[in-house]
């Protein structure tokens, strides 16, 4: 068994997180909810100055990729306010109480320049992996809608990778899109899964000497390949 290191996270760095369920449960019942968390998250992100580059809600779980900035404790704060609002939700609509999510979200720092985009797509793939539907397009939970110009109330931050992949918005969307219909390979599925998690890093070894440096310790790692590029 790989041993999970201690959280790490990273100024300027974005940061795969992943909460669950306690035990699984359901945390998400109805359009209500889904709704509820989104708009908390919108909010949230301005209150704590975190940038958010891709989210989807599953039934369970969440996935989202916040970037925190230079102030590295609004991560962490995000995510306690996030959870906090969702179980007095749940538990005053169920007249409850107790816990509604794992005591202790998952993050993995993400490595921009190779891995970012590739993470991207597997949180925004996560419904048709599950197979609840077959296009992203069609599921309302996510940023891809968002992302390729579907939903028009776009308030998402799109991170330089993504901006990279074109001049204008139609064109990224365009590049985008066929970088998602591609799919995402097994390997690449593995590894960021198994990554966050673990809690640790989505890079190659260069970014694992980097963040040793940031933090001045080492960090587990775990041997990782190169993720399948968006094309220009």
């Amino acid at each position: 068994m790989v041993p999970r290191m201690g959280r790490v996270i990273l100024p300027n760095y974005p940061h795969h997180v992943v909460q669950r369920g306690h035990n699984r449960q359901v945390v998400f019942a109805d359009d209500t909810d889904f709704r509820r968390y989104i708009d908390d998250v919108r909010e949230l992100k301005a209150v704590y100055g975190i940038q958010v580059y891709a989210y989807c809600l599953m039934t369970n779980h969440v996935h989202l990729l916040l970037d925190p900035g230079e102030a590295i404790t609004g991560l962490g704060q995000m995510m306690k306010t996030l959870a906090a609002r969702a179980t007095r939700y749940r538990n005053k609509l169920e007249g409850r109480s107790g816990t509604l999510w794992e005591s202790r979200y998952k993050s993995s720092p993400v490595q921009t320049d190779l891995y970012l985009l590739a993470c991207i797509r597997y949180i925004e793939l996560n419904p048709v992996r599950a197979a609840m539907v077959s296009d992203p397009n069609s599921y309302l939970w996510s940023s891809y809608r968002q992302r390729v110009g579907v939903d028009g109330d776009n308030w998402i931050d799109y991170d330089p990778c993504y901006l990279g992949l074109g001049e204008t918005d139609p064109e990224r969307r365009q590049q985008y899109r066929r970088f998602v219909f591609k799919g995402v390979p097994e390997k690449e599925t593995i590894l960021i899964r198994q990554a966050v998690q673990r809690g640790q890093l989505t890079g190659n070894s260069r970014f694992i000497d980097e963040v040793e440096r940031i933090v001045g310790r080492r960090v587990e790692f775990r041997g990782q390949g190169r993720p399948g590029k968006a094309e220009r």
